[in-house]
C-alpha cells in the first residue's frame, strides 16, 4: 500500500513539474513535432484589414484571404505550416506551404513595399518591374542578378522564374495579370489583396500577412503598432475642425476621368486629414470612370485637387493646362490648390502603403496647416 502511494506522489511531481513543461510564450509542441509558437507577441491578428484572417492550430496557421471589397467572393486557403514538417491533420482544400519561406516573387510595388517594410528583401528573387525603383538595396539586388526580373503581366518569363525557383508566387488575381501561364510552373500562387483594402491602416496591415510567410510575426506587429498610433494621433488632430475643404481627384486618360469611390481607401484617407471627398456619398469602393461634365458638375468648386502622375520634366499649372484647357476652370486650378505628387521624383508606390501616417500628415499640412507647422512633406506638396 505504501508503494502505491509513493508511486502517486511521483507521478503527481512528475506532472507538476515546471522544467517538464513549455514554458509561458514559447513554442508548443504539437503531436507530430510541429511547433506552433503561442507567444501573442508572434501572433498575428490583423484589426483593419479585411482581406485576410488566420486561425492556429496545434500544427499549423489556416490563412483565408477574400476580395475585402466583395463578400462571398472567392476566397483561397493556405495551411502554413512548419518547414520539414508535414501534418496529417490539414483541413480539405487548403494548399500546403512550409515557411519561413526562403525566396518570393513579387508582382507589384504595393507587395514590395511590404518587405521594405519588414527590412526583408533578401527574400525577394524575383520582381516584374523596376520602373520608378528608388530603394537602393532591390537595385543592386538586380544589378548583381541575386533578383530577377520575370518580365511583364500577360507575358511572363517561366524560364526566369523557374530559375529562381521561389517558394511563392504573390500576385493579385482581380487585376489583369494573366497568371494563367504561370500555373505549370507548379509554384504556389497567393494573393496579395492589399491593394483592395478600404483604409489606410487595413493596407497598412498587410505587412503582418507577409510576416506570416517570412517568420518576421514579431517585427511586423511592432511595426505596425507604431504605425497605427501616430496615425490616429494625426486623425484625432483633425476630429473636430469646423471647416472641411472638398477635395477631388484624378486627370482625364483617352477622354475617360478615372477616380475612385466614396468608399475607398483615398476617400477614408481624406476624411481622417479633415477634408471631403467630393464623391463621398458615392458607394463605390474600387474605381469609378467619368467623363468631364460629370466631374466638373461635382468638383469645380472644389478647394483641392490632387494629382499623381510621373510627368517627365517640370510639372506645373502651365503643363497642367496644356493638358487640357478646361482644367484652368476649376477653383482648385485658380486658387492654386493643386496637391501633387510625381512618381518619378518619389517612392509613392514603392514605400507610401506601408507609411499611411506619413501621408496623412502631408494631407493636414495642406488642408489645415496650422495644426502641423513643422511637418516637412514627404509624397503630397502643393504645387508651384
Amino acid at each position: 500500500m505504501r508503494k502505491k502511494i509513493l508511486v502517486g506522489y511521483c507521478l503527481l511531481a512528475c506532472l507538476l513539474c515546471v522544467s517538464c513543461r513549455p514554458k509561458s510564450g514559447s513554442k508548443g509542441s504539437a503531436s507530430n513535432g510541429a511547433e506552433i509558437s503561442t507567444d501573442t507577441a508572434t501572433r498575428i491578428t490583423p484589426m483593419y484589414a479585411k482581406g485576410f484572417r488566420v486561425r492556429y492550430t496545434p500544427t499549423c496557421r489556416l490563412l483565408d484571404i477574400q476580395d475585402p471589397q466583395k463578400k462571398g467572393s472567392r476566397s483561397f486557403h493556405y495551411a502554413l505550416v512548419a518547414r520539414g514538417e508535414k501534418p496529417k491533420d490539414i483541413p480539405e482544400g487548403y494548399t500546403v506551404i512550409e515557411t519561413p519561406v526562403r525566396s518570393v516573387i513579387c508582382m507589384t510595388s504595393l507587395q514590395l513595399s511590404n518587405f521594405i517594410k519588414l527590412d526583408a528583401l533578401k527574400y525577394v528573387v524575383g520582381i516584374t518591374s523596376s520602373r520608378h525603383l528608388f530603394n537602393k538595396e532591390m537595385n543592386e539586388r538586380l544589378k548583381s542578378g541575386v533578383t530577377q526580373k520575370i518580365g511583364i503581366e500577360g507575358n511572363f518569363d517561366n524560364e526566369v522564374i523557374m530559375g529562381v525557383n521561389p517558394d511563392v508566387i504573390f500576385i493579385s488575381p482581380f487585376k489583369r495579370g494573366g497568371y494563367d501561364a504561370i500555373r505549370d510552373v507548379n509554384i504556389p500562387l497567393v494573393p496579395h489583396l492589399g491593394y483592395k483594402e478600404m483604409t489606410p491602416l487595413g493596407q497598412a496591415e498587410w505587412i503582418k500577412f507577409i510576416a506570416l510567410f517570412t517568420g518576421l510575426e514579431a517585427e511586423a506587429n511592432q511595426k505596425f503598432s507604431a504605425i497605427e498610433k501616430r496615425y490616429n494621433e494625426l486623425k484625432k488632430l483633425t476630429s473636430e475642425v469646423k471647416k472641411r475643404p472638398i477635395v477631388f481627384s484624378g486627370e482625364l486618360r483617352g477622354g475617360n476621368w478615372y477616380a475612385v469611390g466614396g468608399k475607398s481607401f483615398l476617400a477614408q484617407l481624406f476624411h481622417d486629414a479633415g477634408a471631403d471627398y467630393f464623391l463621398k456619398d458615392d458607394s463605390t469602393s474600387g474605381g469609378v470612370t467619368l467623363d468631364f461634365e460629370t466631374v466638373y458638375s461635382q468638383a469645380e468648386g472644389a478647394d483641392y485637387w490632387r494629382i499623381v502622375n510621373s510627368f517627365n520634366g517640370t510639372f506645373s499649372y502651365n503643363a497642367l493646362r496644356a493638358e487640357d484647357p478646361r482644367y484652368a476652370d476649376f477653383r482648385a486650378f485658380r486658387n492654386k490648390g493643386v496637391l501633387y505628387c510625381n512618381m518619378r521624383e518619389k517612392p509613392f508606390y514603392e514605400i507610401m502603403p506601408t507609411e499611411p501616417e506619413v501621408v496623412l500628415a502631408d494631407l493636414i499640412k495642406v488642408f489645415h496647416p496650422s495644426l502641423l507647422k513643422d511637418h516637412t512633406s514627404t509624397y503630397y506638396e502643393l504645387l508651384k
